[in-house]
């Protein structure tokens, strides 16, 4: 058999691939060496800012609740960081809230022993004085008959410290009962904390009250304070939200301390708390967007942004939910500002306000900033946790594969290994604030992130703090956005606005809309 033609052919075969390959790593060389690239990309890895940035923000500052003076605060330092990067900042002033300041929490048992228990007051809870409230804590009672009953029992609240949420029947999460548990008795325990679940919620609506009303019934009848376990099917995470109540203290227990006092209740063992639950009420305060800007020099009136709400619950510091966004935004206007100083478009940055009472600060920028609105190229948002970016969708608009595909191609290869596209998507319709942008029309974006156990572990929790940031996925986080805001400045086409038809609604079975524009509460907080 004569092999010399096909040695022949593998010669011009590997010849062919070798100059293949040389063409394909030019071009990658090509890429890789724009010099804004290149120094954004270098300047990230090699010095970083955000180690420092995350310690004074979610260390010394704080959680971020809207009507506090550690958003005041927090506005600030953002100024002060930006005037030092060379990039003017200004507050944005659109409304007012409730003021409000928290302050020291203890929660100790006193009878039948003694224990300091975990826990803390919820926000906008109404102080305690110093010397605090020590009652006896009761729980609901079980399978009441109807309304009439359930009037017939509230007399026996006053006095007394109410313990209004479910008594969990395990404190593992699923995963551990998955890991060691036999297939049975974990199928076991489901089934039992589902039909807890169902007979809780029932006994509630028998009452004639739901879980929120009901709060309002045991104020007026004079309870002492109220007792609430948000769980939230981790080990030792709860979520923290607001009080509901006017003069009494409401205080969220975590679930290993707030099971015990339950047993104990119901065991007839008369649990005594004491709880101090200090705060300050501050009357009615601005509530603001923190802007920072790069002005444009070719095309200053159109405009490129980056978006991150800056405020956050305040169960934690706030860290996932949203430092890390926050953090991005501003680091990578750092990384802009050093190796892009003078864009072609107008680059803007959004800290948004009072986004978690419903997006309200971004809501207030596009109802107050309709020309930057209607003149912008791009929005890009990061909002879910500490992770690396991995979805990006294109938001319904049908043309976003053309431009958004452009900008992609030039950010390196180990990020965008990791990010999958969606086009041409769907409009959000909230959850973040480019929504806010998305119902004015305009194309906005969000970096959505891996979640790092987010909804359970950070999401609005008590966990939500900077030990849980990863730091590498936060900076893979900058660099992308920093590249994509400089791409999207310097693309001589304007983007399209063309946006999908709809598809038909599961939910509905009618055509679904693209979704409206919606003003911001601009005066929150006060009817509490």
């Amino acid at each position: 058999m004569n092999l010399q033609p096909t040695i022949y052919n593998m010669k011009n075969t590997i010849q062919l691939l070798l100059a293949f390959a040389l063409l394909l790593s030019g071009n990658i060389y090509a890429q890789d060496t724009d010099p804004v690239i290149e120094g954004i990309v270098k300047e990230a890895n090699e010095n970083s800012q955000l180690e420092n940035l995350a310690h004074e923000l979610l260390d010394v500052i704080g959680p971020r609740l809207v009507g506090t003076p550690q958003m005041e605060h927090a506005s600030k330092w953002a100024i002060n960081q930006y005037t030092k990067w060379g990039i003017e900042a200004r507050q944005e002033n659109y409304g007012t809230w409730r003021g409000w300041e928290r302050g020291i929490t203890h929660i100790d048992m006193v009878s039948p022993r003694v224990q300091s228990l975990d826990g803390m007051q919820l926000a906008w809870n109404p102080s305690t004085s110093s010397e605090g409230v020590t009652a006896e804590a009761i729980t609901l009672p079980n399978n009441i008959a109807d309304a009439e009953a359930f009037k017939a029992w509230l007399p026996n609240v006053k006095g007394k410290l109410v313990l209004i949420s479910m008594n969990q029947p395990t404190g593992r999460p699923d995963y551990n009962w998955e890991e060691f548990a036999t297939e049975e008795s974990f199928q076991k325990m489901k089934d039992d904390r589902e039909a807890l679940t169902k007979e809780w919620r029932e006994n509630i609506r028998r009452t004639g009250y739901n879980s929120r009303t009901i709060i309002a019934a045991l104020e007026d009848a004079g309870a002492a304070g109220l007792v609430a376990c948000n769980w939230s099917r981790g080990f030792g995470v709860n979520k923290v939200f607001s009080a509901r109540t006017k003069t009494i203290p409401t205080v969220d227990m975590e679930l290993e301390d707030y099971t015990m006092i339950y047993r104990m209740a119901e065991y007839g063992d008369k649990p005594v708390l004491k709880i101090v639950a200090e705060s300050k009420e501050l009357g009615e305060v601005p509530t603001f967007n923190t802007i920072g800007e790069i002005k444009g020099t070719e095309k200053p009136n159109e405009y490129v942004m980056l978006s991150a709400h800056f405020d956050s619950w305040d169960g934690g510091t706030g860290a996932t939910d949203n430092g890390t966004g926050t953090l991005v935004m501003m680091e990578a206007m750092r990384l802009l500002k050093k190796f892009y100083p003078n864009p072609k478009r107008t680059i803007i940055v959004g800290h948004w306000g009072s986004e978690e009472q419903g997006l309200n600060g971004s809501r207030a920028f596009v109802e107050d900033h309709p020309n930057i609105v209607q003149n912008l190229q791009a929005l890009f948002n990061q909002d879910n946790g500490t992770g690396r970016v991995v979805n990006i969708s294109g938001s319904g608009f049908v043309n976003s594969y053309d431009y958004l595909g452009r900008w992609l191609a030039a950010v390196p290869k180990d990020i965008t290994q990791h990010i999958e596209t969606n086009f041409p998507g769907t409009p959000s319709r909230g959850g973040t604030d480019h929504a806010s942008f998305l119902a004015a029309g305009a194309p906005g974006f969000n970096l959505s992130a891996l979640n790092w156990s987010y909804w359970n572990y950070t999401w609005h929790t008590n966990r939500d703090t900077y030990d849980k940031l990863v730091f590498d996925d936060v900076r893979s986080n900058a660099i992308l956005t920093a590249i994509l805001v400089y791409m999207a400045s310097e693309d001589p086409e304007t983007t399209s606005r063309v946006k999908r038809v709809m598809p038909i609604s599961s939910r509905t079975g009618k055509q679904a809309q693209w979704p409206t524009q919606r003003s911001p509460n601009r005066k929150g907080g006060l009817d509490n």
